[in-house]
């Protein structure tokens, strides 16, 4: 009897929190079917997904294979595609090497630059460049400095960018994400007192060359900057690292695709899409909210991705791009998205925390919206109706 008593208490308890995880379900369904009365909806169009990560299953979805452009959740594929194909450990390069000969403090042959496309390269590591070139012994350069540029293509803008955004330069070749590698190398060398009488040109490393100095950044360093403060030179320089791993050289935006596709594989992405880029500028970029969130699983699943792009992604009402977002709500410091802003589209992206400590992944992509603030406002209230 007390074996019998005891497994219907267990029964009982187990039908109870059924009963209360289908309620707490419920809840949430109500409360964003309520948002669909919104009239920004009379004039935009919305696509919407909500998987429980907890329980395995879909939450909510509207319009989920809707396809539509996603502005920087972009940024979203380009990181877990990196983190999956690359690894956290890898490591952005930039090299300087030597050929020629120093006789009386005078290298007669030529400097050549290697550019890895990393984003972080700055003045320190210059002036280690430069250090090194002295350490010969130096105080005269005569021959050429020469910029090694086949990392990528020689693309300087995106496809599908407009030529009057505010757009990076996709130099592999960057000095405080800027263009300006050479002239900043020769000011570094002549602070040294070291005399270049060198023209610049472009070329390629030859095989006696011999390596003076190598600077590195690791992938998660750029990851940061790139998801809490949307930077799109950061994902780009992502994008074309996942060309290059390819083999191929120069990489071209189609290389950096072949390896997306693989991620979007594994994450059981089926259906249309279209990717151009790795920052969400293009305006030829078209995802669906399911791809978003079929993706936002994947990564949670696989422990060598998630904790890297978790920490990356704003906190809302905390920082980055969600730092003034979702303070005085239930979804304060519950959200953890990646934001997506162009013109006439607004999205947002990632993981949330219910109210029952469940995990959420969704995906929202406001489109056709005239004001981004109407857009951001929605996409609130649906945080808040998950997290309530």
């Amino acid at each position: 009897m007390k074996l019998k008593y005891r497994y219907w208490i267990i029964t009982l308890l187990w039908i109870c929190s059924l009963a209360t995880l289908q309620a707490q379900t419920d809840s949430i369904k109500v409360r964003i079917d309520s948002l669909l009365c919104d009239p920004l909806l009379n004039s935009t169009q919305l696509g919407l997904v909500v998987y429980d990560l907890t329980t395995d299953s879909t939450l909510y979805a509207y319009n989920a294979r809707q396809t539509m452009r996603p502005a920087s959740t972009m940024k979203l594929l380009t990181s877990v595609a990196a983190l999956d194909a690359l690894g956290a450990k890898y490591q952005f390069h930039t090299s300087l090497y030597y050929t020629g000969t120093v006789k009386d403090s005078v290298l007669t042959g030529n400097l050549y630059c290697v550019g890895g496309m990393d984003p972080l390269f700055d003045i320190a590591d210059m002036q280690a460049f430069a250090a090194s070139v002295k350490a010969l012994g130096l105080h005269t350069i005569r021959g050429k400095l020469v910029e090694v540029r086949n990392f990528k293509d020689n693309d300087l803008l995106g496809e599908g960018w407009c030529w009057d955004d505010d757009n990076p330069t996709l130099s592999p070749l960057l000095i405080d994400k800027k263009d300006v590698f050479i002239s900043r190398l020769v000011q570094q060398l002549d602070a040294l007192g070291i005399f270049v009488d060198a023209p610049a040109d472009y070329g390629t490393l030859p095989k006696q060359a011999k390596q003076l100095c190598v600077r590195t950044h690791p992938l998660t360093d750029v990851l940061g900057p790139m998801m809490k403060n949307s930077d799109n030179l950061f994902a780009e320089a992502m994008f074309y690292q996942l060309g290059a791993s390819t083999g191929a050289q120069p990489a071209k935006a189609s290389h950096c695709r072949q390896v997306m596709l693989k991620t979007l594989q594994k994450a059981g992405v089926r259906g249309q899409y279209k990717i151009a880029d790795g920052s969400g500028l293009s305006l030829y970029n078209y995802v669906t909210p399911d791809l978003l969130t079929r993706l936002l699983v994947y990564a949670y699943r696989q422990s060598g991705i998630i904790r890297h792009l978790y920490s990356s992604l704003p906190v809302s009402g905390e920082d980055g791009t969600l730092k003034s977002r979702m303070k005085d709500t239930p979804a304060y410091l519950n959200i953890r998205a990646k934001t997506g802003t162009v013109t006439g589209i607004s999205s947002l992206a990632g993981y949330a925390l219910s109210a029952d400590c469940h995990i959420l992944a969704f995906s929202i992509i406001n489109q056709g919206v005239m004001k981004s603030d109407d857009g951001r406002n929605f996409q609130d209230k649906v945080c808040t109706a998950l997290c309530k």
